[in-house]
């Protein structure tokens, strides 16, 4: 049934992941099942399984072959222990659980779940490979505390973006300041600047259909590097200016037949 290979990247860690969405506090404790999609990482065994939950450690071998076979033949085993961050499930027992149900095709789990909230939010799509990212937002919320329903939609792929981010917030704020408009307070000042810089941005691109498969963050990120590299730190009238016009197809031409004496 099972074939033991080379391992690929191990499973994420919860203190790796902890670092880079920053742990805000333990919300709840419940009981229920989770997609086993988004069970991604552990607690402390990140070398004896690979990210996609596949056995490497050979001396673990016998046992999970002994809970296969259990398990195929309609044993259900206890819950599994999870930790949760956001979208994201790391495993603190059960281990062989998770390898053995994914490995037999099940598409969910039952778990005891402990949930901790995060600054960053984790989404389901999250890997370890992504993490340095988290981090520059993590540091960016820290400085520009965006309301959660915004949050949980963040994703940038590079940090250089969030430290552009984290300028254009500030600058924004110190245009307000000496207008005699100041944010009262942090949390002020990234409200406000998303409700009255990113948001009517994101209106008029969107009414223009740019960035339709982008996320509000990753347009606006976008059209403001795109802004930079145009030397000015106002928006144009026609945000389609920022925009690179697309390039239109070479007309085809049909080869010429070559002339002979």
């Amino acid at each position: 049934m099972r074939v033991f290979g080379r391992a690929r990247a191990g499973l994420m860690r919860l203190d790796d992941a902890l670092d880079a969405l920053g742990a805000d506090g333990v919300m709840d404790d419940r009981v229920g099942d989770v997609p086993l999609t988004q069970v991604v990482g552990t607690v402390d065994r990140a070398g004896d399984f690979d990210e996609e939950f596949r056995l490497v450690s050979a001396h673990l071998q016998q046992r999970w072959r002994s809970l296969a076979d259990a398990m195929s033949t309609g044993l259900e085993p206890p819950p599994v222990e999870l930790i949760q961050l956001g979208e994201l499930y790391f495993v603190a027992d059960g281990h062989h659980r998770v390898s053995v149900a994914r490995e037999l095709g099940r598409l969910v789990i039952a778990a005891r779940i402990r949930r901790i909230c995060t600054i960053a939010y984790g989404m389901a799509c999250l890997r370890a490979a992504d993490l340095a990212s988290k981090r520059a937002e993590l540091e960016f919320l820290r400085r520009v505390p965006l309301p959660q329903p915004v949050r949980t939609q963040l994703w940038l792929d590079s940090p250089a973006e969030w430290l552009r981010l984290a300028d254009s917030a500030q600058s924004w704020a110190l245009e307000r300041t000496l207008a005699g408009c100041a944010p009262a307070d942090r949390e002020a000042l990234a409200a406000g600047w998303w409700a009255e810089e990113v948001a009517p941005v994101l209106e008029r691109l969107r009414a223009a259909g740019h960035g339709l498969d982008l996320r509000d963050v990753q347009l606006y990120a976008t059209a403001l590097a795109l802004r930079d590299q145009r030397g000015t730190a106002s928006w144009p009238t026609d945000l389609a200016e920022l925009w690179p016009a697309p390039r239109r197809p070479r007309p085809f031409r049909a080869a010429l037949p070559s002339r002979t004496g």
